[in-house]
């Protein structure tokens, strides 16, 4: 859910069922499966006074979603190359405690992994963090076991809003990418997965979408629970939900 920190406030949710039968789902991890999204507010604003240096909510809700690179790009411009450094040094050591320790999972996650796997339909992680990151929070938080392919920010040229990251799992998977379901919390991933030719469900954590990226009338859920409800739908019209869970 959006988070009171967001200014553009409340979502429109749209909870309309897919219309398809999705080869695969393409998932997101932070913000999406994981709630890292406010533990890594926390270690920010942690560091921040650690280190003395000035920097609001507002400057790291503008990198949700944003590829390490450029995320740090944006503080070295707004902060200073040195105090950019110094402030991701202390909030890595601050949020790596935290991966180890294992970050939350979202609401109706384990429930929406059960039902695809009940049904056959192949699953991605794709994700701009990087690799060695994104395996120790897969890890920690009991996921790696759930995935067949893991595609990271360090396994491609271009990131998000680039299409290269779903490209990529698609291809890994074999499956077309026009006929993937993607899911996502931020704006660059549903820029991606639109380039991509996927069909989003996006899943709004601590930003709320802005009003340009909700001109392209892809699909609002409120949670992961939502989702799985959306899913249901076309497996219901297929007969094939009341075969996995006696309903």
């Amino acid at each position: 859910m959006v988070d009171p920190l967001d200014s553009r406030g409340p979502i429109v949710i749209d909870p309309t069922p897919i219309d398809f039968f999705p080869a695969a789902v393409l998932f997101d991890m932070d913000g999406l499966m994981l709630d890292s999204e406010r533990a890594m507010l926390a270690t920010w604003r942690a560091a921040a006074l650690a280190e003395s240096i000035q920097a609001d909510d507002a400057l790291w809700l503008s990198m949700v979603g944003v590829h390490d690179r450029a995320s740090f790009a944006m503080l070295s411009e707004r902060l200073g190359e040195d105090a950019a450094t110094r402030l991701r040094a202390a909030g890595d050591r601050l949020y790596d405690a935290q991966v180890a320790a294992g970050l939350p999972h979202k609401d109706g996650l384990i429930a929406l992994l059960d039902l695809l796997d009940a049904h056959g339909i192949a699953k991605a992680v794709a994700t701009s963090t990087r690799r060695k990151r994104a395996v120790a929070k897969l890890e920690a938080s009991g996921l790696i076991d759930r995935f067949a392919v893991i595609v990271t920010g360090s396994d491609v040229e271009h990131p998000k809003p680039a299409p290269d990251i779903y490209l990529s799992a698609a291809r890994h998977l074999g499956v077309d990418p026009r006929d993937c379901l993607v899911l996502e919390d931020s704006e660059p991933g549903v820029r991606a997965a639109l380039a991509a030719g996927a069909t989003p469900i996006q899943v709004p954590d601590l930003v709320a979408p802005s009003a340009e990226l909700r001109g392209f009338g892809h699909r609002i859920a409120g949670s992961l629970v939502q989702v799985r409800g959306m899913l249901e739908a076309v497996l219901v019209e297929r007969g094939q939900v009341g075969v996995a869970f006696g309903a």
